[in-house]
């Protein structure tokens, strides 16, 4: 199941072609139950069957989840909620270029 959320993971990061938007290295990789980009070393966003993450600023992500964009991410049901990530549940129903903003910020913010 990792490699099929591995695949969407470096898809989605060709086709909106972060890596010329940021100045750092990203690797994707297999993670859990799905894959983790990861800038130097340091996971900025993930794809699991729970949905795609990323790691924000504090506020932000608290502003997403009190508005309702976003959920808290738990990568199991009866995890711990991993906090400073905001999880959007099933992103394939949006359309891709939604997503370019959060990988750039979530990519700066790991770096930070």
């Amino acid at each position: 199941m990792a490699k099929e959320y591995l695949e969407k993971l470096s898809r989605l990061i060709l086709q909106l072609d972060i890596e010329k938007e940021v100045d750092f290295r990203i690797e994707a990789k297999h993670l859990f139950t799905g894959a983790a980009l990861y800038v130097n070393k340091v996971i900025c966003a993930s794809w699991s069957p729970v949905g795609l993450a990323f790691k924000l600023p504090e506020k932000e992500v608290a502003n997403l989840i009190s508005s309702g964009k976003a959920k808290p991410l738990k990568y199991f049901p009866t995890g711990h909620v991993k906090k400073g990530y905001a999880l959007f549940m099933f992103p394939e129903k949006s359309r891709p270029k939604r997503w370019k903003a959060y990988f750039v910020k979530a990519i700066k913010h790991s770096h930070a």
